[in-house]
């Protein structure tokens, strides 16, 4: 009896030694003590009615993202009081249906931008033509100016440039992207040594519209300008941006990747 009760000791403690030995040594989550960082994301309801109905659903896309108070997170809708002073506190900016319009706002945003903050813009957020006047933010979105889109707005195929980025490495390397009407550019971001593209709407949906149609031509929809914290995405026209757990994601990773390369240090890993 003492033989067996020996051997079933035995048993359990080499049983409880060896789940112990491939048990992680780290617990696996990182759980916040309190909020990780600031965002402000800015929109307006003067911009076009598609435009605006995306932002009214971005502010509760972003509201989800912040359940349990993971970070602070702000609205606005004027940006007339947002100092370099007050800017320099949020980790990131998002922009979703528009941009800083008056000398003084753009020239807190500049300096925000220079001195390491960062940006998440949506759509209409980089729109600039002859009647911009803000050379500044033409470079910063490397170069580019509005060229032409397609109409009506559409669902196209979309491939991933670099699948090793932060932003796009757990997507598919393509997927069709939900309805939204389609910027080009000119001259493309890509040309720009500076810019990383990492989404490009594929070549395969070509002629692209019905009423107005895009027939060739490079046409990156998701890039960053290394020189600075940033990301844009041209998705952001209508009420179907949020229906596709795909373009959610890539939402998220961009959102999350920016953050994560504050100077200040990734939030994510404290």
């Amino acid at each position: 009896m003492r033989t067996i009760k020996f051997y079933l000791t035995l048993l359990f403690a080499v049983c409880t030694f060896l789940v112990n030995a491939q048990a992680p040594q780290v617990y696996p989550a990182n759980y916040a003590n309190a909020p990780r960082f600031k965002a402000l994301v800015y929109y307006t309801q003067h911009a076009e009615e598609a435009h605006y109905q995306f932002s009214l659903q971005a502010v509760e896309f972003f509201k989800k993202l912040n359940y349990g108070d993971g970070f602070v997170l702000d609205f606005t809708m004027d940006l007339s009081s947002y100092t370099y002073e007050k800017l320099k506190d949020y980790s990131v900016v998002v922009m979703l249906d528009g941009y800083p319009n008056t000398k003084a706002e753009r020239d807190a945003f500049e300096k925000y931008m220079e001195n390491g903050g960062g940006w998440v813009g949506f759509h209409v957020a980089a729109y600039n033509d002859k009647n911009t006047n803000w050379p500044w933010f033409v470079d910063f979105l490397g170069g580019g100016v509005f060229y032409c889109n397609n109409w009506p707005p559409q669902p196209v195929l979309v491939e991933v440039d670099n699948e090793n980025h932060p932003v796009t490495k757990n997507l598919p390397a393509a997927f069709v992207a939900p309805s939204s009407e389609w910027y080009q550019w000119n001259p493309s971001p890509r040309a720009n040594k500076d810019v990383e593209v990492l989404l490009t709407l594929s070549p395969k949906n070509y002629p692209l519209g019905i009423k107005d149609v895009v027939n060739f031509g490079d046409f990156p929809i998701v890039w960053t300008n290394t020189k600075y914290r940033m990301i844009y995405l041209n998705m952001g026209h209508g009420d179907e941006e949020f229906i596709d757990a795909t373009q959610n994601l890539l939402f998220v990773n961009a959102f999350r990747w920016v953050v994560s390369t504050d100077k200040k240090g990734d939030p994510f890993k404290k």
